[in-house]
């Protein structure tokens, strides 16, 4: 009776571990927002995987990071970074924009 947990420890285990190499091996790439402008402006990434953006706000007003592209919204206090997971995506181009400020635009080309 007292091992009868002792299944579910080593499954538990070795989900953990698999979760953690799959996060470890997700592409990773940045985004800066500096003088109200993403940078870079165009992002390439790989098709049909998922990934990681950092964006990184140096302004000193917040921003929200969003697409309708890839359905992503999130903000981003000043001098702040937000992971956003993004993915997979079939191969194209993707707006995104900080929804504070539109004329702020960039663009994922996922090849």
């Amino acid at each position: 009776m007292r091992w009868s947990w002792l299944p579910l420890v080593l499954f538990m285990g070795a989900s953990a571990v698999a979760f953690t190499a799959h996060a470890a091996a997700m592409p990773e790439f940045h985004l800066a927002l500096q003088n109200h402008k993403f940078e870079p402006a165009t992002l390439k990434v790989p098709a049909n995987t998922k990934f990681k953006v950092l964006v990184t706000n140096h302004n000193p007003t917040p921003s929200e990071f969003e697409s309708t592209d890839f359905n992503r919204e999130k903000i981003v206090l000043p001098n702040s970074t937000i992971a956003v997971f993004i993915g997979p995506l079939d191969k194209g181009t993707y707006k995104f924009y900080d929804d504070f400020d539109h004329a702020t635009t960039g663009v994922l080309v996922v090849e």
